[in-house]
């Protein structure tokens, strides 16, 4: 077991250019001074459930996201290209009303929003991005433009 993962949490795309996730070193510490700001509403909630995991794979035809984001409902999924070739895929699951009668023995389902962001390489076709979900995995397909394949002109060696 590599001693990344426990540094920065359950990260597994620590080097990946490609990723824009922000790692927080001071995640899970509590400053209540005036040197160190609370963290924003948005930031903290979506420290929560930013563990959502995704996979990204590149086949030949399009690079394929796939998400598992049990219990959300695709209404509650937004997926958008931004700045031209950047995918954001955010959401927000909600946290389950709370009865006055309801005693809670164990909460381990996350609530709260999360947001991740990919840098699309340059053979991406963002104008043909399509996004399904289907049993709590989102699937999100971006097709590749084709690459032409430079001309090759012969030329008859003479003499």
């Amino acid at each position: 077991m590599s001693i990344i993962p426990s540094i920065f949490g359950r990260r597994t795309n620590v080097f990946d250019p490609f990723s824009l996730d922000v790692w927080d070193p001071f995640e899970g510490f509590s400053f209540n001074n005036s040197l160190f700001p609370s963290r924003s509403d948005f930031a903290r909630e979506t420290s929560q459930f930013a563990n959502t995991q995704i996979d990204w794979k590149e086949t030949p035809e399009a690079h394929v996201f796939k998400a598992d984001l049990p219990g959300l409902k695709k209404e509650e999924v937004k997926v958008n290209v931004e700045e031209g070739r950047v995918l954001q895929i955010s959401g927000e699951r909600s946290k389950e009303k709370e009865e006055k009668n309801d005693k809670w023995h164990r909460v381990e389902r996350t609530s709260g929003k999360f947001l991740r962001r990919f840098r699309l390489p340059e053979n991406a076709k963002v104008e043909g991005v399509k996004a399904a979900m289907e049993n709590g995995v989102l699937t999100v397909t971006v097709p590749k433009e084709q690459v032409k394949k430079p001309d090759v002109k012969s030329i008859e060696i003479s003499g």
